[in-house]
């Protein structure tokens, strides 16, 4: 499914979330904790509040933390694509006017100094800036690789920047191929793609580089609508299928031995806003839901996992910061700025 298509079938979605049995909807936020076992969280919803008649976002896609210890959002509204916070929520500054489908945001530190990655599903390009929004680079789509016969065809949702520089996006609103560049931009292969096969890729909305075996890096890739995440080599090679039944999951973040992950929707619940957060230990086994289900598994597959307590609307993405503490940024969710969940 495309973007667009995603879009239209969320727009007719019923209520039916409300009236699901398991599912619990709070009085109050204020002392809820969210998680399972060693990741439990006390939820935040009005940290970055701000006046939207002068900071407005339209979807809060992604966050990361740069260097200095800020939080960086990346929403798609025009007026400030980038919002800049302290940690406790007070805005700092913001920046960015020609980003429309701006949708990825990655970090990446060379020699000392912060870069970004926006991946712009509307521009069908990825543009590298300093961290104050100064564009150093522009990738436009890889016709170098044969899959593409005009730039439209790509919409790149992510990027991930390898140990040695080089930059794979992955086309996840496109053909689902993830695209490796050097870190000069020169194009060196393409994988994945749209299809059937173990290797193949069904909404490849996320990459990242998983550095948790720190003698053996390899690459994450979202496959939403397979309901799982696939692992590559640093050369595309498909190593290992990573099952979620039930989490359409976006953007896998690494932090330390745990893999981070927003489910923007449950399958249990159709196309009803009923997304949660789910981590994953270095074996990648569940070991906590945030407003989903306690985890369970048959066997090494974890049972379907779904939402159980409504205070999220289509989670698209996480940060942790040097703190353990969580944000979370939201999509098609009423224009509401970030959360940030407070380790416990």
């Amino acid at each position: 499914m495309d973007r667009r298509a995603f879009v239209q079938k969320t727009l007719t979605a019923s209520t039916a979330i409300a009236a699901m049995p398991s599912l619990l909807v709070p009085n109050s936020t204020e002392e809820l904790i969210l998680g399972h076992n060693s990741h439990r969280y006390r939820i935040d919803t009005k940290w970055g509040k701000l006046d939207p008649s002068r900071y407005p976002v339209k979807d809060c896609h992604e966050m990361v933390q740069d260097s200095q210890g800020r939080i960086l959002l990346l929403t798609n509204h025009t007026k400030n694509n980038v919002l800049v916070y302290d940690k406790s929520g007070k805005l700092l500054e913001s920046w960015g006017t020609e980003y429309p489908g701006a949708h990825g945001l990655t970090l990446s530190r060379e020699n000392g100094e912060d870069f970004l990655f926006i991946s712009d599903n509307d521009r069908h390009q990825v543009i590298k800036t300093t961290i104050d929004g100064k564009v150093v680079m522009t990738l436009d789509h890889p016709k170098e690789s044969g899959h593409y016969e005009k730039a439209d065809q790509y919409i790149p949702t992510e990027v991930a920047i390898g140990p040695n520089g080089d930059i794979y996006v992955a086309d996840g609103y496109g053909a689902q191929w993830v695209t490796q560049y050097s870190h000069a931009g020169e194009f060196i292969r393409s994988f994945g793609g749209r299809g059937n096969q173990p290797e193949n890729l069904q909404n490849a909305h996320g990459i990242c580089l998983d550095t948790r075996d720190k003698n053996n890096p390899t690459l994450i890739v979202s496959a939403r609508e397979e309901n799982a995440f696939k692992k590559y080599s640093l050369s595309g090679e498909y190593l290992a299928t990573i099952p979620l039944p039930g989490a359409y999951v976006c953007r896998p973040v690494i932090h330390g031995d745990y893999l981070y992950a927003a489910v923007l929707k449950s399958r249990a619940y159709g196309d009803d806003p009923s997304g949660f957060v789910t981590i994953l230990d270095k074996e990648n086994k569940v070991v906590s839901n945030l407003a989903g289900s306690t985890p369970t598994y048959s066997g090494t597959t974890p049972n379907e996992m779904y939402q159980t307590i409504k205070v999220f609307i289509y989670p698209h993405d996480v940060c942790i910061d040097d703190e353990e503490n969580m944000y979370v940024a939201q999509w098609n969710s009423g224009h509401v700025y970030p959360y940030k969940l407070n380790r416990i």
